[in-house]
């Protein structure tokens, strides 16, 4: 069995670290092995990929070891997503446990997703060095990922629980701060778009299946239970990252560098790549400060990314708030219990297998061949031209169909329809920010993703409030509003983001 696809993992670099097996040895390693190199200077040779079919190349990886990068990718994101309201089903007995109101038990959800949304600050800056690359901020951080879930399912206190919620979301949030790139490492621009809506499947379809998986336990084994369910899912997920293999170009490369200083012919040189001589001399902290500087004044400066920003956060908001509002509505008024509830989430994944099924056709049919005429980023936005009336449809339906003299799956059919738009206008959003910032697009990603789980954390708390006072109907009227307000602003943005655009002086200009 051809195992050297394994080289690049942390256990085959351990491995080769300690017994050295021939299997694992790389072309560099063989004393006749005899490159052409291509000096940066005098005394620098400039590490690239080899001419030929370079197999350590990610793009040339064979279909097999790519869609392994992918499932890895989708199933990790899928557990830590799940993880986040799995919890929710059990805040009835969280209550009367610890003697909290329904807002502070509100906080075991929203402080996890805060937690994910400020891990992308640290750790996407932190997986763009060469010297560490993707792999091992994978495997730290969901290696203390299922350490804290042992404190976490037997925490004495409430607020030793919010605190400990918070530490897992915040080491789970690698896959979102860098999944995507990962991803991107391996898949060439046409197969891309297929690609990453796979990934986003998985997050958007984890969520609902984590209610679904806790609703029925929680009953009988207890709230605690819910926490040993993200252990059991999350211990399979750590093994198979120790077997991912590294897909950043920049540290393949720049182990590749390391290993010809080492057994190189020409020894008196220095051997180097791209990145490290782009990088020579700046420290972590100076990466870390341009990371977190840049992409703050782009997010909040760039009215287009500004608008951008606020969409997705309102989206993302309205997303988690659902997992307040089910139980006053499936509960409180279809009498449902918590078992049938989780059920009612499903509706969320029936909404996002549409989406993902019409959004695949349209990149299939009708992206993939007209993209070598894309004149402008603003050509991705055709389908949220479509998607952005969804949500509002989908609100309404939900608020007012939730009656007890109206079938449950009325406004069930809301709920599909809410997810399915959102997915839409999220891979939409995932297009366009690169388009326009290709330099800066990660660490921008990180700050949106950030800003986003902030809103998303008040909105878990104050959703309850809102439904409750003001009434299922009129707060998703309330929020419905808000989405109509940025259908326009999509709009505007599809015919005048190019005039936006030439006004930013984040835009390199031609």
């Amino acid at each position: 069995m051809h195992l050297q696809w394994l080289r690049d993992s942390i256990v085959g670099q351990f491995l080769r670290q300690f017994c050295t097996p021939s299997w694992l040895k790389y072309h560099e390693e063989d004393l006749q092995w005899q490159p052409d190199y291509a000096f940066y200077d005098e005394k620098t040779i400039l590490v690239e990929w080899y001419p030929e079919h370079d197999e350590e190349n990610p793009h040339n990886w064979s279909r097999l070891k790519k869609a392994f990068i992918l499932f890895v990718i989708g199933i990790y994101s899928f557990v830590v997503y799940m993880a986040a309201p799995i919890y929710t089903p059990s805040e009835n007995a969280f209550i009367e446990e610890f003697g909290v109101n329904n807002a502070e038990a509100s906080l075991g959800l929203a402080l996890y997703v805060l937690g994910y949304g400020t891990g992308p600050l640290f750790f996407s800056p932190l997986s763009e060095i060469p010297r560490i690359g993707r792999n091992l901020p994978y495997a730290i951080s969901f290696f203390l990922f299922c350490i804290v879930c042992i404190p976490t399912a037997l925490a004495p206190s409430a607020i030793g629980f919010y605190f400990l919620r918070f530490l897992q979301g915040f080491f789970g949030s690698p896959c979102l701060a860098t999944g995507g790139a990962s991803i991107a490492d391996v898949y060439s621009s046409d197969v891309l778009p297929h690609a990453m809506t796979t990934w986003v499947f998985c997050v958007f379809c984890a969520p609902a299946i984590g209610v679904v998986v806790s609703g029925f336990a929680i009953p009988v084994l207890g709230w605690r239970f819910s926490m040993w369910e993200i252990l059991i899912a999350a211990g399979p997920i750590l093994v198979l990252l120790l077997l991912l293999p590294e897909t950043s170009p920049a540290t393949i490369l720049h182990r590749r560098a390391r290993r010809l200083e080492k057994t190189g012919t020409k020894r008196p040189y220095s051997y180097q790549t791209a990145a490290d001589i782009a990088q020579a001399g700046i420290s972590f902290y100076s990466v870390v400060q341009e990371s977190l500087l840049i992409p703050s004044k782009i997010t909040f400066l760039d009215p287009a990314i500004l608008f951008l920003n606020c969409y997705t956060s309102l989206t993302y908001g309205i997303y988690y708030s659902f997992f307040e509002a089910f139980p006053i509505v499936y509960q409180g008024i279809y009498g449902f219990n918590l078992g049938e509830m989780g059920l009612a989430f499903l509706a969320i994944v029936v909404g996002t297998i549409i989406s993902f099924a019409v959004y695949n056709l349209y990149i299939y049919k009708i992206f993939t061949p007209k993209s070598r005429g894309l004149r402008k980023p603003e050509d991705v936005l055709v389908p949220a031209l479509i998607a952005c009336f969804g949500p509002s449809i989908g609100l309404l339906l939900f608020g007012w169909a939730a009656n007890p003299n109206v079938h449950w799956i009325v406004p069930t059919i809301g709920i599909v329809i809410y997810p399915a738009c959102v997915f839409i206008l999220m891979q939409c959003v995932f297009l366009y920010i690169p388009a326009c910032y290709p330099q800066y697009a990660a660490s921008v990603f990180a700050a949106t993703d950030f800003t986003r789980s902030a809103f998303a954390c008040g909105a878990v708390v104050f959703s309850r409030p809102l439904y409750e006072n003001l009434g299922v109907g009129p707060g998703c009227s309330l929020l419905a509003g808000l989405t109509i307000g940025c259908v326009i602003g999509i709009y505007s943005l599809y015919h005048y983001g190019e005039a936006l655009r030439l006004r930013s002086k984040f835009v390199p200009k031609c």
